[in-house]
């Protein structure tokens, strides 16, 4: 991994990084009660791990996300990881000061062991038959992924969305493992319109003639359509109302707006959609997304603490550090203030941000000066706490 300039010579980026893939011998007992007697995550690294190994910053991925969080793949490559406004040298998480690691979730599909992948005991794809998992399945995989690097302590953790979920079951399952925590446009558990959405999703995909019950490599197709739909959808809930009105309005790619009887695309943000539909099913994995949306929906940490999610913080030991965006509707400011007023009640450490913003859930990912700011001014102060 070499750091260089950015392609508009207006930033400096981790330039080339080269995924690897870790094997994880140890046996993993899920929360569903199965068992993977192995498996393997994908990473990238970007940055040095220091002698104490107390450097470390662990980034976890959103639903669709991966372990591509920064940098290029090759110097032709045009389009860098998901993350790489807010991973490199000088960036909110500076590479100068911290290693950093972004992986792909057990159950992914970009080289983890997941559907995707070959099980051993039939010699045959996963599929459908890939046991389903949780945020805290992910977090005790990442946990001997940490082992295996050699890190028993990150100094921070990092995630939006699904990510920040996973921050926070880290911080009361391994409690001693995370110095601060960075919960970003999350929520302590998903609301019933979210799970309808994210139901709605997995029908879109179940309903494809060509799903095959989840056997559809077995087949030679793909359900390209449920796939197409369920993005579609997600894509929608992703960006505020007034980011749709600004950006397409009605604005019309072709015809005069008058009794299209094909159902062509006739308005900007319907070619857009399927725009975002079509470029997503040449990524990503149809039963992957199924598994991704049901650990969405199962994440509650606060259930076996008797509702109470004061109760649950109280096993955490990092200090916090929450963030929203006023126009994310799908993971709202009032669900991070949930974060923060149970954080509160149990005496933990916790600094809060509301960031004026104008896209959505998805402003998570946009490099907001406000934002940006927020996150370099306390990963400075983590930092300094660092142990050479």
């Amino acid at each position: 991994m070499t750091e260089t300039g950015a392609r508009n010579g207006a930033e400096t980026s981790v330039g080339v990084v080269t995924p690897r893939k870790i094997a994880i011998e140890q046996p993993l007992t899920l929360a569903c009660g199965q068992t993977l007697p192995r498996h393997d995550l994908m990473i990238e690294t970007y940055g040095t791990l220091n002698a104490a190994a107390s450097n470390a910053v662990l980034i976890c991925h959103a639903l669709s996300g991966d372990h591509h969080a920064a940098g290029f793949h090759s110097d032709d490559e045009r389009k860098p990881g998901w993350w790489d406004s807010a991973i490199g040298p000088g960036k909110p998480i500076d590479t100068r000061r911290f290693f950093v690691v972004c992986l792909n979730n057990l159950g992914g599909c970009r080289g983890s062991t997941g559907p995707t992948t070959i099980n051993p005991e039939t010699g045959r794809l996963w599929g459908p038959d890939f046991p389903i998992v949780t945020v805290r399945d992910w977090v005790q995989s990442q946990a001997l992924l940490s082992d295996q690097l050699g890190i028993q302590r990150w100094a921070a953790i990092i995630g939006g969305s699904l990510g920040g979920m996973q921050v926070m079951q880290w911080a009361i399952d391994l409690p001693a493992r995370v110095r601060h925590a960075l919960v970003i446009a999350a929520a302590p558990r998903i609301s019933a319109q979210n799970i309808a959405f994210n139901e709605i999703a997995r029908q879109a995909i179940r309903s494809d003639p060509e799903f095959h019950d989840g056997h559809y490599v077995a087949h030679n197709v793909r359900p390209e359509r449920g796939l197409k739909l369920a993005r579609m959808l997600g894509h929608i809930t992703y960006l505020s109302d007034s980011a749709m009105r600004e950006r397409f309005g009605r604005l019309l790619r072709d015809g005069d707006g008058q009794f299209n009887f094909n159902y062509d695309v006739e308005f900007e943000v319907e070619s857009y959609l399927r725009h975002q539909g079509n470029s997503f099913v040449d990524r990503f994995d149809a039963n992957t997304y199924l598994l991704m949306t049901k650990a969405l929906d199962y994440f509650d940490p606060a259930r076996e603490y008797g509702d109470d999610l004061s109760a649950a913080f109280g096993k955490a030991r990092a200090k916090f550090l929450v963030v929203a965006f006023s126009v994310d509707w799908r993971f709202s400011p009032a669900r991070s203030r949930e974060i923060v007023k149970s954080l509160v009640a149990a005496g933990r450490d916790v600094t809060y941000a509301v960031i004026d913003s104008r896209l959505g859930h998805d402003d998570f990912l946009m490099p907001i000066p406000q934002y940006h700011a927020v996150l370099r001014n306390y990963l400075n102060r983590a930092a300094e706490e660092v142990v050479a």
